[in-house]
């Protein structure tokens, strides 16, 4: 499972490079286009820019957050892509997820230091606490890999 993510991290950071859609892939559609009042730029992801991974739900999870684009990636297969923007005030993260996906739609950020990310998901994923993933490399931490995962 680490090794599966640590690459999730690693493509995390590349471009798509304008190659051809993969129709199997959820991601493979344009990220939602941010809600009247957002805003898309870059100032809005600010200290949020990385890679962050938290446990949710017995599983690994992935944000990783390129300007104002944000892709997540969960242990058991989800994928979901969005923007960063910022409403009434607040930085906020919109997810388009693939499979009816709706865990984690719309989340606002609470809180962000060098370290730590606190998001509030609209949907039953609930608060997480993300930790910043440095260089590519998974945190200390994380659950191991085991049967099921």
């Amino acid at each position: 499972m680490a090794a599966g993510l640590g690459g999730a991290l690693l493509l995390g950071g590349c471009g798509d490079g304008g190659g051809s859609e993969d129709e199997a892939t959820p991601t493979a559609s344009a990220p939602p286009s941010p809600a009247p009042g957002d805003s898309p730029s870059g100032a809005a992801a600010g200290k949020l820019e990385g890679s962050w991974v938290a446990t949710s739900g017995g599983q690994a999870v992935a944000l990783v957050i390129t300007g104002d684009e944000a892709g997540l990636f969960a242990s058991r297969g989800t994928m979901c892509g969005g923007r960063v923007g910022e409403a009434a005030g607040k930085r906020t993260v919109r997810l388009s997820c693939g499979g009816g996906q709706e865990e984690r739609g719309t989340g606002t950020v609470d809180s962000v230091t060098a370290t730590t990310l606190k998001v509030t998901w609209e949907g039953s994923a609930g608060t997480e606490t993300y930790t910043r993933a440095e260089g590519g490399k998974l945190p200390p931490g994380l659950p191991p890999a085991g049967p099921g995962s």
